[in-house]
């Protein structure tokens, strides 16, 4: 807890095995909550994290079946919501990204500086230095010039998966809108300059190894696409010549699906609901 806030880091899973233990050993104890929700991985996630559980205060959830990146983000923020999270920290279980940031971040959003915060892999200029492949990097700083200039805000990076929010900005974002694929991560960005957010940026230092998981060049292609389209979207959102659910105030909200969700409930597994 953090100026009387509840911390909460949710961890979507694929295939984490061989790195969720050291990543939910470095998370630090003023966490209040830990969600894992495993996107039907193929190795024992679940069942690792099943047998952490009792000693690391884990709460454990699995998709029926593999339903997406941006799905499985979307049932993180709904059981931190539910579990009564004030912040809530994505946190990738691959150990690519520090769990010992999780306080600079958590602290930036529970004491009110911003209300979303990114850990950038760009700040500290040792992406490369960390191992992050030579073609992605170049992507990543094109792909954040493009969205600088027409998002008209300046970010040192858009594309991490170590990011801190406000509940506040988890209940009003229309997140039940944006993809299943990896592009969710984008629009949700693009979602919060939409509606005024403010973000905030740290440091933070990425390791890229054999286990990591990070997509490869086809799904990187597709994805930079995607992050095209969402950009030119806003864009024409902003003027007024398209009006997209994504960007409206009467967009799906994670609570509008609530009922739907928890319809397909069960006590070991929890299937995502229709939509997006």
């Amino acid at each position: 807890m953090i100026n009387g806030k509840r911390i909460a880091v949710v961890m979507p899973a694929y295939n984490a095995e061989k790195t969720l233990e050291v990543t939910l050993n470095e998370l630090p104890d003023l966490v209040d909550l830990r969600i894992l929700v495993d996107d039907s991985s193929s190795d024992r996630t679940v069942e690792l994290a099943r047998r952490l559980a009792p000693s690391l205060n884990l709460r454990v959830f699995q998709h029926d079946r593999n339903y997406g990146y941006g799905r499985n983000q979307q049932t993180c923020y709904r059981e931190a919501l539910a579990a009564g999270a004030d912040v809530v920290i994505m946190l990738h279980p691959d150990y690519q990204y520090t769990p010992l940031l999780v306080t600079a971040m958590a602290s930036m959003v529970a004491y009110d500086v911003y209300d979303v915060v990114l850990g950038s892999r760009i700040i500290g200029g040792t992406a490369l230095l960390g191992g992050m492949p030579l073609y992605k990097y170049v992507s990543n700083r094109l792909l954040t010039a493009f969205e600088n200039l027409f998002l008209r805000v300046k970010l040192s990076e858009y594309h991490t998966g170590y990011r801190a929010f406000s509940r506040k900005v988890l209940c009003e974002l229309p997140l039940v809108e944006n993809s299943d694929d990896f592009v969710f991560d984008n629009q949700m960005l693009a979602q919060c300059v939409h509606f005024g957010f403010r973000i905030g940026e740290v440091s933070c230092p990425t390791k890229y190894f054999k286990e990591a998981s990070s997509i490869n060049f086809r799904r990187s292609v597709k994805y930079g696409f995607g992050v095209l389209a969402t950009t030119l979207q806003f864009v024409l959102q902003q003027a007024g010549v398209i009006h997209l659910p994504r960007f409206s105030e009467k967009g799906r909200r994670l609570e509008t699906d609530q009922a739907a969700y928890y319809s397909n409930r069960s006590e070991n597994a929890r299937s995502a609901p229709n939509g997006a």
